[in-house]
C-alpha cells in the first residue's frame, strides 16, 4: 500500500525545517540539497503571531513562573489559572457563555461532534459535503445517522433538513474551506436552521482572528455568531500556537466537559501555550492592522498569478490555490521550487482534495513582503515552463 502511495505521488513526504524566531517566512531547512534558508508559503501561522514579540515575552515569562507541563488532566490537578483566564477571553470574543480547551482543533471537533451526536437520542448529524476530517470522524464515532448535503448549497440543506421529520437536527459546517478558499452562507444556514429549529455547529478554525473587527471569525463578520450554538476554533492557525476549543452556552459547554471522553482522558495544555495563545487573542482583538494588511497580501498575490496566467483558483478568501491537476506533477512542482528556488509549499493531493484538481495551496501572511512575491512569480513562472504545465485559460 505505501509502494501505490509513492506510485501515485500521494506519499508523505516531511519538509525537516526549522523556524527562525524574527525570521518568518523565512526559515531555516535541513532537507538535503537544499540552501540553509527558504521562504515558506504554506504555513496556516497565517499572521505570523507565532513570531510576536507579545506572544513570545508571555510564553517565557509563564514558563520562569509555572514550569512547563500542566501536570494532569483538567479533572486532576490540571486545570492553571492561564485556562480559565483563555477560556474567559475566547467565549468573549464569540459572545458565548463559556468556553472549553482541547489539546487541538483536531480533538475538539471530533470530541464536540461524538459527544452531542451520542447524547442527543435519536439525532441526525446534517454534514457539509466538504466538511473536514476531523467532522467526519466525529459524527462516525457518534452512531447519529449522518445525512451530507451538498457543499455550500442551502437549498440541498432545506430539502434534507425538511426530510428530517421532528428529529432532533444537527447542521455541521464550516466558515472558511481551506483547499478552495470558499465561505459557507452563514445567514441563510441561520435561517434555515431556526425554521427547522436544528441545532448548529460551525467549525471557525480557518477564520478565527482573520475576520470580524475583533478576529470572531466570518460569524462575527457577518453577524450571526448569536445565532450559531457552538463556534469551534483553533489557536494553532491564527492564533499561533497550539490547542482548540469550543465556545457555547454554559449548559452545552458543561455537557461536553462531562461527557466527551477526548476531553476527560487526556493531559490539559501546558499552561505556557495556553499563555501564549491568551496574549495573541488579546492583541489580536484590540486592533485590526494585521488583518487589513492579510487580506491586502492575499489580494495581491491572486492579481500576480493571474497577470502571469498561473493557474490560480477563484478564492473569496486569504486561501490562494494554485491548480496543478496531477498528483506526479504536483509533487514535482514543489520539489523543483524548493530545490532550485528555496521556495517551500506542500503539494496537497488526493484525499485531501479530489482527484484531479491537486494543487499548491499558498497561504501568504502580512510578512510576506512585495520581494517575497517577485521572488515566487519568477521561480513559479520558471517551473511551469520546464515541466510544460497548463497556463490558465
Amino acid at each position: 500500500q505505501l509502494d501505490t502511495l509513492r506510485a501515485e505521488g500521494n506519499y508523505r513526504i516531511f519538509a525537516h525545517l526549522e523556524r527562525c524566531r524574527g525570521e518568518f517566512p523565512r526559515a531555516a531547512s535541513h532537507v538535503a540539497d537544499t540552501p540553509d534558508k527558504i521562504t515558506v508559503w504554506c504555513s496556516n501561522d497565517y499572521l505570523g503571531m507565532g513570531q510576536h514579540p507579545a506572544v513570545v515575552r508571555e510564553m517565557v515569562d509563564t514558563i520562569e513562573a509555572c514550569g512547563t507541563g500542566a501536570g494532569g488532566t483538567r479533572n486532576i490537578s490540571g486545570t492553571n489559572c492561564h485556562h480559565l483566564a483563555l477560556e474567559a477571553e475566547l467565549a468573549d470574543l464569540h459572545g458565548k457563555d463559556a468556553v472549553l480547551l482541547f489539546t487541538s482543533g483536531y480533538v475538539s471537533n471530533w470530541a464536540a461532534l461524538t459527544t452531542l451526536g451520542s447524547r442527543i437520542e435519536n439525532a441526525v448529524i446534517l454534514s457539509d459535503a466538504g466538511n473536514h476530517a476531523s467532522m467526519i470522524e466525529g459524527i462516525r464515532q457518534s452512531r447519529a445517522d449522518k445525512v451530507i448535503w451538498k457543499h455550500n448549497d442551502w437549498r440541498d440543506l432545506d430539502r434534507k433538513l425538511a426530510a428530517t421529520g421532528d428529529r432532533p437536527k444537527i447542521v455541521a459546517f464550516e466558515s472558511v474551506y481551506s483547499m478552495d478558499g470558499d465561505i459557507a452562507p452563514l445567514k441563510e444556514i441561520c435561517d434555515l436552521a431556526e425554521r427547522y429549529n436544528a441545532f448548529t455547529y460551525l467549525d471557525e478554525v480557518h477564520a478565527v482572528g482573520l475576520y470580524g473587527q475583533r478576529g470572531g471569525g466570518v460569524s462575527e463578520r457577518d453577524g450571526v455568531a448569536h445565532r450559531i450554538d457552538i463556534i469551534e476554533g483553533t489557536l494553532g492557525k491564527a492564533i499561533g500556537v497550539m490547542g482548540g476549543y469550543i465556545a457555547a452556552n454554559a449548559d452545552i459547554i458543561d455537557a461536553i466537559r462531562s461527557y466527551a471522553s477526548g476531553f476527560i482522558f487526556t493531559t490539559a495544555l501546558s499552561p505556557v501555550l495556553v499563555a501564549g495563545a491568551l496574549a495573541s487573542v488579546e492583541t489580536l482583538k484590540a486592533s485590526n492592522h494585521l488583518r487589513e494588511q492579510h487580506q491586502e497580501r492575499a489580494a495581491h498575490l491572486k492579481k500576480l498569478l493571474a497577470d502571469e496566467g498561473l493557474p490560480v483558483m477563484d478564492s473569496v478568501s486569504h486561501i490562494v490555490p494554485v491548480k496543478v491537476g496531477d498528483p506526479v506533477q504536483c509533487k514535482r512542482v514543489s520539489d523543483y521550487l524548493l530545490e532550485e528556488h528555496n521556495i517551500y509549499v506542500q503539494p496537497i493531493n488526493y484525499p485531501t482534495v479530489p482527484k484531479g484538481t491537486e494543487r499548491l495551496r499558498f497561504t501568504p501572511t502580512p510578512l510576506h513582503t512585495d520581494d517575497h512575491m517577485g521572488d515566487l512569480i519568477k521561480a513559479l513562472d520558471d517551473v511551469w515552463t520546464a515541466l510544460k504545465l497548463k497556463r490558465a485559460a
